[in-house]
């Protein structure tokens, strides 16, 4: 079958916290999303180790990608290039993905593209809706960010609106469900009580949104403490814990902000569509208020399927489609792991290429054929 210019084949690898994702992705076609989790190993601890995250990914990265390529029916030396996050997450977790994308890169002759966290969750969906406004409002929602992004050109142009000043709505989820006694992770288990729930049993505290407050920005740390409290005092005086109510009021509470703020940053910006990221995206009430509210202001919502909205490794290849279609720069090989790499930064391309993107994924591509040719046809030809 003949391919079209703009449909880009690009591996996409993302280790940022506990899963090891690795995606394929033919411009805005999913062909493969791989994931390997090792949430069943952090979760005797309430919440993910770094170090045994890392190791985790170490063991799981080669047979993923395997996985990948067998799952797609494409073979490695096929592929336009390779992307990876580089950035922002857990440092010893990115360390082993940049690695592993540099000598996939390297044996196969392809351009590497080390690309943000973030900006992959918004790119994501062009694979389940297509296109991507230009531009975008993004509300993204996870357990290491809650963030507001208007998003012009998603390769090289993120502007942070707001963010998260303490707790994440992730985290608060996962604070929450310890302390009710859920397990980990808290996300899924919440939302599974509260639907049994009255989510107007408990007024808790929306934090952040008075009259003086930042009008964008979020935090979930004095609504944890608050339901902790409540409950706290329910055991002291003897009395049983209403879980789905409790589960419901607080749910209620984070999506209540969440939504109310989104909504507010699409009018003031002037943009008619919001698109909804990250692991809590997955909440359903999150996505139903949500929709009320956008279809309330006259303003699209654009929701990834649940699987794509947590971290994978489709929504790297994703972006990294577009860059290659947008003759974005490639990385160097210099390139290494950002644990705080900002969303401003998209990419990050090879400095003397920062200015100069024209023609350079092909060029990048030429210049390493010459490299483990031997290596090349015994491991990567099918």
């Amino acid at each position: 079958m003949a391919r079209k210019a703009d449909e880009p084949l690009v591996l996409g690898i993302e280790t940022s916290c506990d899963e090891t994702g690795v995606g394929i992705v033919r411009g805005h076609t999913l062909l493969a999303d791989a994931v390997a989790s090792s949430v069943d190993e952090h979760a005797r601890f309430g919440g993910v180790v770094p170090e045994v995250a890392s190791r985790a990914h170490l063991e799981a990265m080669v047979p993923t990608i395997q996985r990948a390529l067998d799952e797609a029916g494409v073979s490695a030396k096929d592929l336009d290039g390779i992307a990876v996050t580089a950035g922002p997450g857990l440092a010893g977790a990115l360390l082993v993905g940049v690695s592993a994308a540099k000598a996939y890169a390297y044996a196969l002759g392809k351009p590497l593209y080390g690309v943000n966290h973030l900006a992959s969750h918004i790119c994501v969906d062009q694979l389940e809706h297509g296109p991507l406004p230009e531009p975008t409002m993004a509300l993204l929602v996870s357990g290491g960010h809650s963030s507001l992004l208007l998003a012009p050109d998603i390769t090289s142009d993120v502007r942070p609106l707001g963010s998260t000043i303490d707790d994440a709505a992730g985290e608060a989820f996962d604070k929450v469900a310890r302390v009710l006694n859920l397990g980990f992770p808290g996300g899924p288990v919440i939302d599974r009580y509260a639907r049994e729930g009255n989510p107007d049993a408990i007024r808790f505290p929306r934090g952040l949104t008075g009259s003086r407050d930042p009008i964008y920005d979020f935090s979930f740390s004095g609504l944890k403490t608050a339901v902790a409290r409540w409950i706290e005092a329910k055991r002291a005086a003897g009395e049983e814990v209403p879980v789905a109510d409790v589960a419901a009021s607080f749910q209620e509470a984070v999506v209540d902000v969440l939504t109310r703020k989104a909504v507010r940053a699409c009018k003031d910006e002037g943009v008619d569509h919001l698109m909804i990221g990250g692991g809590v995206a997955a909440n359903t009430r999150l996505r139903a208020m949500a929709q009320r509210r956008c279809e309330d202001a006259g303003i699209t919502l654009r929701v990834p399927r649940p699987k794509l909205c947590t971290d994978n490794g489709a929504m790297v290849a994703a972006l990294g489609a577009e860059m290659v279609a947008r003759g974005r720069a490639a990385s160097s090989w210099e390139l290494s792991a950002d644990s705080s790499l900002p969303v401003t930064e998209t990419h990050v391309p090879a400095e003397e290429d920062a200015h100069s993107h024209e023609g350079h994924a092909h060029a990048h591509s030429h210049d390493h054929d010459h490299v483990h040719e031997m290596s090349k046809k015994n491991l990567y030809e099918s």
